[in-house]
């Protein structure tokens, strides 16, 4: 059916708000901004998301490795990588060569038709069915 918006609506005393504003100010974002990043977070996280003021972060609680992410790869596996890339380029290369030289064909069809080609059809018309039956084919 699709994806649709659903509206969730809550009390909190008017500290908690006066706070939750403060943060959507401090962010420049609406307070409405501030509850879906955090019903994401809580949503992407399976409901296991703690929220406490950044000062009482320990380094230990934050388990965040370097942005963005690094990976080791094997020397071998760049260097096939760009053995394919250049062999790669090579085949397009080669299908252009192709496809300009059966332009060229093409185009040398165009210019000159029928003097070059010869119509099964025609061969076929030209001798009778006894003719072709009687006289052996030498190759």
């Amino acid at each position: 059916m699709g994806n649709k918006n659903k509206t969730i609506s809550f009390r909190v005393n008017e500290d908690a708000f006066e706070t939750l504003q403060e943060i959507a100010e401090e962010r420049d974002i609406s307070l409405s901004a501030v509850f879906r990043d955090y019903v994401d977070m809580l949503v992407a996280h399976d409901g296991q998301v703690a929220v406490m003021p950044e000062h009482e972060i320990s380094e230990e609680d934050t388990d965040q490795e370097e942005w963005p992410p690094k990976v080791k790869v094997p020397k071998s596996f760049v260097r096939e990588h760009e053995r394919l890339e250049l062999e790669a380029d090579h085949l397009r290369d080669q299908l252009d060569e192709y496809k300009q030289y059966v332009t060229k064909l093409r185009e040398e069809v165009d210019d000159d038709p029928g003097e070059d080609v010869i119509h099964l059809e025609d061969l076929d018309g030209s001798e009778t069915e006894e003719d072709d039956e009687d006289t052996p084919y030498v190759g």
